[in-house]
């Protein structure tokens, strides 16, 4: 099938055409008919299979023009990147139509978005921190919505915004249709699904779990930070078809510190992206990756989810994810769009349990490589790998804490009786309360 086959507009058809896409992935050929059916829909596929253009389609395909100021179609990501990748997916596709569409996220002035959303839109993509706070002004009203789309439900659970969640679905008008669209599935989603949608048809693509069969999976025995610092170097180095490296840790402060070790030898091919940098320095470092002019880019999980990075030729997992998902979803950056991509794996110790469930969830074992021989192997260890004193000393204090010493005598038996509070004991009470009040008094 091709995109002429589906029911699409003449402005949509165009602006496929411009963009040079001819045919439907799977999940937007399935998906299209579903949702211009006005169906509820749950939609689970890979990363990389086109679920933006999915919902994107046939939701555009419907809505025609207005002038109306409130919203009719709200679509709700977890992170700000993600909200401006859809607008510009949208702003591509509404080339020859008359849509208006508006983005909404934090790290920017509420008021400016305030007078934006006032002026008028008929999409509003978000994430639900600043929703709530636009909500509570009254400026933004969600009594239009008719379309509502959830995109990376997972990660929008897994951060913490369940409650704001939530609390939309009970505002939202009970008349739309819901469009939840993910690449995993748990039972905490099993639940909303259950509450809020009307017997939601489900599109299922791929086996949960399964990576892209083009990405060629390795993996490395890497003892600590410091060796693991030495290879991935050793590998920027010497290896010509790294060409546009993600770089994927597990914290804003192990990304800041890799940044540091890195940056000296790669000074102009190195950027790095987490949540505490501003807006502008994260919109600039993921510039920079898309337009080659970055290297490596080093990220937190905040990039592994839902964004779509052209052409990345390597994934690196500089630690190794503590959920098979987060796994799935970091590789999934690479070998997109039917090209080749590779995902290489650190593993220490500690996080051989991960590796081990990754496998057992894919079917499929990672296969190891040697380390290289001219890769230095330190002995040196992180604060955080550094095996910590303190506790056993405390707890071997408070374990001598309670010991009587030398000195130590048991009571008389007559000291040793306890308050009971009868009435002699509260008489004399009520008698030492009064003498105190008579000397405040005095």
């Amino acid at each position: 099938m091709d995109f002429e086959q589906l029911n699409l507009d003449k402005p949509l058809l165009n602006a496929l055409n411009d963009l040079g896409y001819v045919q439907p992935t799977p999940i937007q050929e399935k998906a299209f008919s579903l949702i211009m059916s006005g169906k509820d829909i749950v939609g689970i596929a890979q990363t990389g299979t086109g679920k933006t253009f999915a919902y994107l389609l046939p939701i555009l395909r419907q809505l025609k023009y207005s002038d109306q100021k409130h919203p009719r179609v709200l679509i709700i990501v977890p992170t700000r990147e993600l909200v401006l990748q859809i607008v510009k997916e949208i702003e591509k596709l509404c080339t020859y139509k008359s849509i208006r569409f508006l983005a909404v996220y934090g790290g920017t002035n509420i008021n400016t978005q305030k007078q934006l959303v006032y002026n008028g839109s008929d999409i509003i993509v978000a994430t639900p921190g600043r929703l709530v706070d636009l909500a509570l002004t009254g400026i933004l009203r969600l009594k239009d919505i008719k379309q509502l789309v959830i995109d990376e439900v997972d990660q929008m659970l897994s951060l913490g915004f369940r409650q704001p969640l939530l609390s939309f679905l009970e505002t939202l008008p009970t008349k739309r249709q819901n469009l939840m669209f993910s690449a995993t599935m748990n039972e905490e989603i099993e639940g909303v699904i259950a509450k809020y949608f009307e017997e939601p048809q489900k599109i299922e693509v791929a086996p949960h779990g399964t990576p892209l069969e083009q990405i060629i999976q390795v993996c490395y025995h890497v003892p600590n930070f410091n060796t693991k610092v030495n290879l991935l170097d050793y590998l920027l180095r010497t290896d010509g078809e790294l060409n546009k490296v993600l770089v994927f840790v597990s914290t804003k402060k192990l990304a800041d510190d890799l940044f540091e070790q890195l940056k000296n030898k790669f000074t102009d091919d190195v950027a790095v992206i987490h949540s505490n940098l501003g807006q502008s320095a994260r919109i600039n470092s993921l510039r920079q990756f898309h337009e080659g002019t970055k290297r490596v880019l080093i990220a937190t999980d905040i990039l592994a989810r839902g964004l779509d990075i052209s052409d990345v030729t390597h994934v690196i997992n500089f630690d190794t994810p503590e959920t098979p998902e987060d796994y799935i979803h970091r590789i999934g950056r690479t070998g997109r769009a039917n090209k080749a991509g590779t995902a290489i794996t650190f593993i220490n110790a500690a996080e051989e349990e991960y590796q081990v469930e990754i496998e057992r969830v894919m079917n499929k074992a990672i296969p190891y490589e040697s380390m290289p021989s001219d890769v230095v192997i330190s002995k040196m260890l992180t604060d955080d790998e550094t095996p910590k004193m303190i506790d056993r000393i405390k707890q071997k204090k408070g374990k001598d804490k309670h010991v009587p010493g030398p000195a130590f005598h048991e009571k008389k038996e007559k000291n040793k009786k306890v308050n009971l509070g009868g009435p002699a004991q509260k008489e004399k009470l009520k008698g030492k309360d009064a003498k105190i009040r008579t000397y405040r008094r005095n």
